[in-house]
């Protein structure tokens, strides 16, 4: 992120704002600094909400039905149920106190305002802050019209001390810098730089481009070519011209300093509503005229000309455009005539990328295939919906969409993805293989949700498909998920002659990923079976397959069903064993439903062993799991059910019905994180404390902010640190800009929460 630079006043009138109003929206046009200030408060906010901060980016977001979907992921909601995605937000905010920016609200005014009303009504500690161009128009609203930086307007013989203290000209100087290493106000170039300030009225994007022409240009020189182009469009009258129209003149302008190549790649790169990395560029832009070159030597032009922004936070670097920039990108793919050939590549490779995690998904890098798919959702989606729309392209979202299943189910994105499942059999309705790939995956997400009975439906017409076609690997997969299906309804017997058939056909294909998964299910089924035996054979099976492909995912839940297993034979240390061993895992791997279920057999067994305390505590932490999933251990069969009931019952008459729900309950309130710290008897306090925030301050500032706490006067500081006042006195004039203050008191009070910082909740 690059720094920020000026906006005082803006900062703290929009704070005050904020405590006045629950809702509160920085208005203003596009590259006006909306979304920079949004981040400025929420960072300097930050410690004034009890859970923080929570940012919702809009902008690659196209669809305004998409909306609640997007704001869960945001908010790290985990409910996988098949509820409303809305009401599953509405429980995750009721009790929260917290701030959200909603980012970029403009192109979907109507559905952001009904998120936001619901979420006001129902959270009464949560305060929303939102950007946008225009306002939500919803009662209790607050407005903050941001305006551009100020400028220095008309001075004559102005020199570089004169106009510095503008932000314009801070923001001018500092973006040049970044080009031009050497670049500095001086007093031959001042009056060129206050009249580039000026003529690009103060507006932050308009600013940043034109400094990005420094690289070849002097000050004087851009004031001129400036001067040519505003009076093209203005007939000489400047003051004719809007501030938007300022902005879309510049773009205008480095549009037509792009080369042929530059201009290509721009309307191509529209295609991505979101972050995009190199692969991504390459595969989907580079074609036609840009067969033959490097698509990264032109995407490093539009990075040194700052109409493509980079990601550095980790290795893989991710690219994306300012909003406004994209929008132009977007005009100019309309007019090329390759807007259908772009998302047709765009579908074409994410849809590959998706199919490969698929493939590889056996093996060791399971938890990095979840991340990057979970960096790509946007992508990811935005494919999807794009073939959902196109009637030629019906199969091809049905393979995707097959191809995503476990970023549905082990990404958590159960509710994205049975959204997405169902409307492809509205619209996929002949009985082909794809129509019954798309049942079996959609059961799979219903059966997680407890939905047994549209499951049930699914597997039906996926069994009949496979029938008629004569499919053995199809009528497998229905036969899988129709013996968890079993289970789940209390049939473990047909349950394990369904899983037998299906495994022979899968390990016959070479399917190892699907051989493990109905495997581990097995024996779960021979568990509730009474076949213990049988069923930590099958499990041990599991684990060795597993260890030999570097495999984890389906290791945990062997693992779980290990624990149920020696639990029921009265082994009680190895079943604690192998429920740590899966959630040891699940730290990693974070899959919250092997989490619940191996919290849920720990609470068992210290009920069994006549720890009733202990019990309490792990159950009300297994409730508190299964509730953020929006599920509960019923969804998993009446066997499991019976074993967490009879347990629960046991434990709570040991101890008392009250005793156990004061022990039982704080742990409900536990997050996920710290669920697992009490299941591996890792209190939460022995944790490593948060790492503090970074500071805005530079290390000379942090030392003379650390002085004024102590009470020392700017004298005793410059005395002190062997300085000259004036530099003590200049630098405490940044340390007020920079943390938004007034007075010394405040920074007194920034100190000493630096130095004791309150411990905010990571999990969910």
């Amino acid at each position: 992120m690059t720094s920020f630079v000026g906006r005082r006043r803006e900062i703290e009138e929009a704070r005050a704002r904020l405590q006045q109003s629950r809702l509160v929206s920085l208005l203003g046009a596009g590259g006006v600094g909306k979304t920079r200030l949004a981040e400025e408060l929420a960072v300097r906010s930050a410690r004034a909400f009890r859970d923080s901060v929570r940012w919702i980016d809009l902008a690659p977001v196209r669809d305004p039905a998409a909306l609640p979907s997007a704001a869960a992921a945001a908010l790290g909601v985990t409910d996988q149920s098949s509820r409303a995605v809305m009401d599953k937000v509405i429980d995750q905010l009721q009790s929260r106190h917290l701030l959200i920016v909603l980012d970029n609200c403009e192109h979907l005014l109507s559905a952001a305002s009904e998120f936001v009303g619901a979420v006001l009504a129902s959270a009464p500690e949560v305060r929303i802050l939102t950007t946008s161009r225009e306002p939500l128009g919803i009662a209790g609203e607050f407005t903050y019209v941001l305006p551009p930086l100020n400028t220095p307007g008309d001075i004559e013989d102005c020199r570089a001390a004169d106009i510095a203290p503008f932000e314009s000209v801070s923001l001018l100087v500092e973006r040049a810098q970044g080009v031009v290493a050497d670049f500095r106000l001086t007093d031959a170039n001042a009056p060129a730089v206050a009249q580039l300030c000026n003529q690009l009225d103060g507006i932050p994007l308009a600013i940043e481009l034109a400094a990005a022409r420094l690289r070849s240009l002097s000050a004087s020189q851009l004031v001129e070519r400036l001067d040519q182009r505003f009076a093209l469009l203005t007939g000489g009258n400047r003051a004719a011209m809007p501030r938007q129209q300022t902005l879309r003149a510049l773009i205008d302008w480095s549009y037509e300093l792009c080369s042929d190549t530059e201009r290509l790649l721009w309307s191509r790169l529209a295609v991505f509503p979101g972050s995009f990395d190199l692969e991504a560029a390459e595969a989907i832009s580079g074609f036609g005229a840009l067969t033959d070159t490097p698509v990264i030597d032109v995407l490093d032009r539009l990075v040194g000309k700052c109409l493509v922004t980079v990601d550095r936070s980790t290795e893989r670097l991710r690219y994306s455009q300012l909003m406004t920039v994209r929008e132009y990108g977007h005009e100019l793919l309309e007019l090329s005539g390759e807007h259908d050939e772009l998302y047709r590549r765009h579908l074409e490779h994410y849809s590959e990328r998706a199919r490969r995690s698929s493939l590889d998904w056996c093996g060791p890098g399971q938890s990095e295939i979840l991340a990057g798919l979970r960096i790509d959702h946007p992508n990811l989606v935005a494919a999807l919906d794009w073939a959902l729309h196109d009637d030629s392209q019906r199969a091809a979202a049905a393979e995707l969409a097959v191809a995503l299943r476990y970023h549905w189910i082990a990404g958590g994105n159960l509710s994205d993805g049975r959204i997405r499942l169902e409307r492809i059999l509205l619209r996929l309705t002949e009985p082909t293989r794809e129509r019954g790939d798309v049942l079996w995956v959609t059961a799979w997400t219903a059966l997680i949700q407890g939905d047994r009975d549209a499951a049930r439906e699914h597997l039906d017409e996926c069994t009949a498909i496979a029938t008629a076609l004569g499919d053995e690997r199809l009528r497998a997969h229905a036969d899988h998920w129709a013996g968890i299906h079993a289970v789940f309804s209390g049939h473990p017997d047909d349950a394990i002659r369904l899983f037998r058939d299906a495994i022979a056909v899968h390990r016959a294909v070479g399917d190892t990923a699907s051989v493990l998964t109905a495997s581990f299910e097995m024996g779960m089924a021979q568990t509730y079976d009474g076949r213990l035996d049988d069923a930590l054979e099958t499990c041990r099976d599991v684990i060795a397959v597993a260890d030999a492909h570097g495999e984890k995912w389906n290791k945990a839940y062997a693992l779980w069903v290990s624990s149920v297993a020696y639990f029921h034979l009265g082994r009680s240390d190895a079943a604690v064993d192998a429920a740590q061993q899966a959630l040891r895992i699940q730290r990693d791997f974070k899959d919250k439903i092997c989490t619940a279920l191996s919290i849920e057999v720990l609470s068992w067994v210290a009920t069994s062993s006549g720890d009733a305390n202990a019990a309490a505590r792990l159950c009300g932490a297994a409730k508190g799991v299964w509730h953020r999933l929006g599920t509960s251990v019923a969804a998993f069969g009446p066997h499991i059910t019976d074993d967490s009931l009879s347990s629960e019952r046991d434990a709570a008459r040991i101890v008392g019905p009250d005793e156990f729900a004061q022990l039982a309950t704080p742990a409900v309130r536990l997050t996920i994180e710290e669920a697992v710290d009490l299941a591996l008897g890792t209190p939460t306090e022995h944790r490593a404390p948060p790492r503090a925030e970074a500071s805005p301050l530079t290390k000379r500032e942090q030392e003379i902010a650390g002085l004024l706490a102590q009470g020392l006067s700017n004298r005793q500081i410059a005395e002190s640190l062997v300085i000259s006042r004036r530099t003590v006195d200049g630098h405490v004039e940044h340390i007020f800009d920079k943390l938004a203050v007034s007075s010394r008191t405040q920074v007194a009070a920034w100190v000493a929460a630096r130095a004791h910082p309150p411990v905010v909740e990571t999990g969910r």
